[in-house]
């Protein structure tokens, strides 16, 4: 069951800055220009550099993304295990409201 104090740690999200949580868990490698590829997907519009990057600083000051380096141009990008509980708290919240037939 959730705690409702991760809950509210959630909500202080922008709803770009969850998503960005939930492409960030689903990505092998996740690194600056593969989110921004998926974010620009779903979005069906560019996401700027100017709102890309300032949000996954926000998420690792939040203490729920940790930001490493692939090569001396790319950093990467994980989920802590804060993260991960945090999306997990989300999700069982979402299905006591939501529940769909497959």
């Amino acid at each position: 069951m959730f705690r409702v104090s991760e809950l509210q740690r959630m909500q202080d999200l922008t709803g770009f800055q969850r998503d960005l949580l939930y492409v960030i868990a689903g990505l092998d490698e996740p690194h600056g220009l593969a989110v921004k590829a998926e974010m620009e997907e779903y979005y069906t519009s560019e996401i700027h550099h100017g709102r890309l990057y300032p949000n996954l600083d926000t998420l690792v000051d939040k203490g729920l993304v940790e930001k490493g380096k692939l090569d001396q141009r790319t950093n990467s990008y994980a989920l802590t295990r804060r993260g991960q509980r945090e999306i997990a708290a989300r999700r069982e919240w979402e299905h006591q409201y939501v529940t769909l037939d497959e």
